[in-house]
């Protein structure tokens, strides 16, 4: 493994664990918030659905780079799902997670 796909591995590992932390958060913020007995207009179910919506995203990200992570095992990670040539790693830096290179991302 070269030192850049070190870091990047290592950058997966990083958002991964942020990301499960931000996940604990939010399960805690939803715990026992069910959304029973509020009512129409009641400020507390904007913040429940908005808890539960960041919820969802977080547990996406969260499977997306868990999957980022076994390619990088396999040693497929970096390579554009679509086009099979390499993702730029500027992109990589950014989109730790991605799985198409800028040009077939585009097309899609």
């Amino acid at each position: 493994m070269t030192a850049t796909q070190t870091e990047l591995r290592q950058r997966l590992e990083e958002r991964l664990a942020e990301t499960l932390a931000e996940l604990a958060r939010l399960e805690e913020r939803l715990e026992g918030k069910g959304d029973y007995g509020l009512g129409k207009g009641d400020p507390s179910i904007y913040e429940w659905e908005m808890c539960l919506a960041l919820k969802q995203r977080a547990e996406h990200q969260a499977r997306s780079l868990e999957a980022a992570l076994r390619k990088a095992e396999e040693g497929d990670y970096g390579i554009c799902e679509k086009c099979g040539k390499p993702i730029d790693p500027a992109r990589l830096e950014i989109v730790p997670d991605t799985r198409r290179c800028v040009q077939c991302a585009q097309k899609r």
